[in-house]
């Protein structure tokens, strides 16, 4: 007789695990400024919303437009993120990022979560809440 909790047990294992190296692939990327990498971890056809109220960017093209401004402004880029929870294909995260807004000078601290579904290895929707504080560090 088979075990009915080892199935989900699995497969939660298997998208925890996907989140962590998709979660650190993206930081990476944001946190080098390395806008492939960043990239790579979207699925062709994935949507990502950037906050609750903004319009949903479809396809990698469109996710790109978003991001590969990001290295002009933002410099000294550190991105961390805590565990990684999952429900079925789903998984989110919290995240810090500090930078370096390159025009001014000024520190930027942006604290938030991420919620994400995959398909195929890959972030197929990505969702983020997050809040921004300019001043961003002391001393």
């Amino acid at each position: 007789m088979s075990d009915p909790v080892t199935p989900a047990a699995s497969t939660a294992a298997d998208t925890a695990g996907l989140g962590r190296t998709l979660v650190d692939a993206f930081g990476k990327g944001w946190a080098k400024g390395d806008v492939p990498l960043l990239m790579s971890v979207f699925s062709d056809d994935a949507v990502f919303i950037e906050t609750p109220f903004a319009q949903p960017r479809k396809g990698k093209e469109a996710i790109l437009n978003y991001w590969r401004d990001v290295p002009v402004h933002q410099a000294e880029v550190t991105f961390t993120s805590g565990e990684v929870f999952t429900v079925g294909p789903w998984f989110s995260a919290e995240y810090k990022v500090t930078f370096r807004r390159r025009r001014t000078g000024e520190w930027v601290e942006a604290r938030g979560a991420m919620f994400c579904e995959t398909a195929g290895g890959k972030i197929s929707e990505l969702r983020m809440y997050w809040h921004r504080w300019a001043g961003g560090r002391e001393g």
